[in-house]
């Protein structure tokens, strides 16, 4: 369920900046496009690293709790 939610938000998070990207570059506002996409492709970037900290995390439970027993 939280990888499917995953998808949806980083996917959301692509249509807005694409969207707003391709905006701006009508109006002839290339450098504020082009933070726009360097914003999201951060924002996407944190979300990721957090999930897979998450998942380390979990991974790293497992392995400890097997150790103990």
């Amino acid at each position: 369920m939280t990888d499917i939610y995953l998808l949806f938000q980083v996917a959301g998070i692509g249509i807005i900046v694409a969207m707003l990207s391709t905006l701006l570059k009508q109006m002839g506002k290339d450098d504020l496009s082009q933070w726009v996409t360097l914003i999201g492709f951060i924002i996407v970037l944190v979300i990721v690293i957090d999930y897979l900290a998450r998942l380390f995390q979990q991974i790293r439970s497992v392995f400890l709790f097997q150790m103990l027993m």
